[in-house]
C-alpha cells in the first residue's frame, strides 16, 4: 500500500507524517496495526467503512 500510494503521489497525511519521522519498516508495522484495528472495529460494531469518518467529529 505504501509503495502504491508513493507511486500515485497520494500518501495520506497521517502516513506522510509518519514516514517523515520513522523508518519504512516501522511505518509498515504501524500501518498494518492501524488497518487491523479499523477492521476489528468495523466487524465488532457491524459497520461499513466510511473514509474520513473520524474527521467529521470536531
Amino acid at each position: 500500500m505504501i509503495t502504491h500510494q508513493r507511486r500515485a503521489k497520494r500518501l495520506s497525511p497521517w502516513l506522510a507524517r509518519l514516514l517523515e519521522r520513522r523508518p519504512l519498516n516501522v511505518a509498515v508495522v504501524a500501518l498494518a496495526n492501524k488497518m487491523a484495528r479499523t477492521a476489528w472495529a468495523l466487524a465488532a460494531h457491524g459497520r461499513s467503512y466510511q473514509e474520513n469518518y473520524g474527521a467529521q467529529a470536531a
